[in-house]
């Protein structure tokens, strides 16, 4: 399993839709994440975008310096960006972090937040763009390989003697995600992209989704593979998870969660009307309600867009779900809880030894042996009990 968590560009907090015990973003903040994801061995971090998020090339620069293995999953974004700026934005960056950048491609979003930027598509001409922009995008980071130049005659985009001069590490490109669930964006990830992401739903929903995005990826000869974006609430035992995510939610309001689904219900997304399916458009209260599946949970998506569930249980009961998911072909995890320095540390300490060739390396210390009146340590003396004075 491929393991990333989430950094919230947009602010962290301890409680779901308050103030209490919230923590603006600032750069001291981003490079104790970072470093704190990086140390514990996760194999990357999604970086977000949109109106509400810093910018994620600029958050992925600045956490190079701080992060020596670390795989940076930043967004793409087609009619923000000309595929060819975008193709030497990204070799810059996957040369200058020595080949460890991946590319999430968003073709959608809130149409209001799109007109902001100056992009007043629909949906069709949107994923009609982005088709377009990944084929132009792909094909120079590819030439450049053999110093060639790439003409480009499409609809939406042109270019003549396009010429990147320093490529990429990673050849031919950058590993390109995508998440969708709509027929347009389902085809696209069929047709373009290296792997295909989808929030978690019950297992036989994303089932369905998988088959259906490898059925379209069979036509144009290709495969795709899965990954998956889901929250996790992992504590010592089930009791406590669950007390946990209680308590995530604890300081909503009926108000909160009315706007929150008043703004989501607006998005011109499948995948959030999926999302808000299973909280009954924020209807939903109680652990019975919310728990729709085994251990998957609805809560955080009352007033969070996008990703909206969560993995809730203890460390082999969550490593269980996610087997669960890995069975149907998932094999890149997209995970996060709050807040998320500590649920980093948390999810690592708890859940990384029952992974299968996901074990974290050991801390400095973890062979010395606590022993004598004062707390003295021995090395390397495993049958050594604790003694206690």
């Amino acid at each position: 399993m491929n393991i990333f968590w989430f950094i919230p560009t947009f602010g962290d907090s301890r409680y779901l839709g308050s103030q209490q015990g919230s923590r603006p973003l600032d750069f001291d903040y981003l490079k104790q994440l970072g470093s704190a994801v990086d140390t514990l061995g996760y194999d990357g971090v999604l970086i977000p975008t949109g109106r509400s998020c810093e910018d994620p090339f600029v958050v992925a620069s600045a956490l190079i310096g701080v992060t020596r293995k670390l795989k940076f999953l930043v967004a793409l974004r087609p009619g923000l960006l000309q595929p060819a700026l975008a193709a030497r934005q990204v070799a810059t960056l996957d040369r200058l972090s020595g080949g460890r950048l991946a590319l999430n491609l968003v073709a959608g979003g809130d149409s209001t937040e799109l007109e902001g930027d100056g992009l007043f598509e629909n949906s069709v001409e949107r994923y009609e763009a982005a088709r377009e922009f990944v084929t132009l995008w792909r094909e120079i980071l590819a030439k450049a390989h053999e110093g060639e130049a790439v003409d480009f005659d499409g609809k939406h985009y042109q270019v003549k003697g396009a010429k990147l001069l320093f490529p990429s590490v990673q050849k031919p490109y950058p590993p390109l995600f995508f998440g969708g669930s709509s027929e347009a964006a389902h085809e696209l990830a069929a047709e373009k992209v290296d792997l295909y992401i989808t929030w978690a739903e019950i297992p036989k929903a994303v089932a369905e989704k998988i088959a259906d995005v490898r059925q379209r990826a069979e036509k144009f000869g290709r495969k795709v593979r899965i990954g998956l974006r889901v929250h996790v609430i992992v504590r010592e035992t089930e009791a406590q998870a669950w007390t946990a995510a209680e308590e995530l939610i604890s300081k909503l309001d009926e108000e909160t969660i009315s706007k929150a689904q008043s703004t989501l219900t607006k998005l011109d997304s499948e995948g959030q009307r999926r999302m808000s399916a299973l909280h009954k458009g924020g209807k939903a209260r109680t652990r019975a309600e919310l728990e729709v599946s085994p251990n998957l949970w609805a809560g955080v998506g009352l007033v969070r867009g996008g990703a909206g569930t969560a993995l809730v249980g203890d460390p082999q009961t969550v490593v269980a779900r996610l087997q669960e998911y890995a069975d149907l072909g998932v094999d890149t995890f997209v995970l996060s809880g709050y807040p998320h320095l500590e649920e980093a540390y948390r999810f690592a300490e708890l859940v990384f030894p029952l992974l299968p060739g996901k074990n974290r390396a050991q801390l400095p210390g973890a062979n010395l042996v606590v022993s004598g009146p004062f707390g003295g340590i021995v090395r390397d003396r495993p049958e050594l009990k604790i003694s206690q004075s």
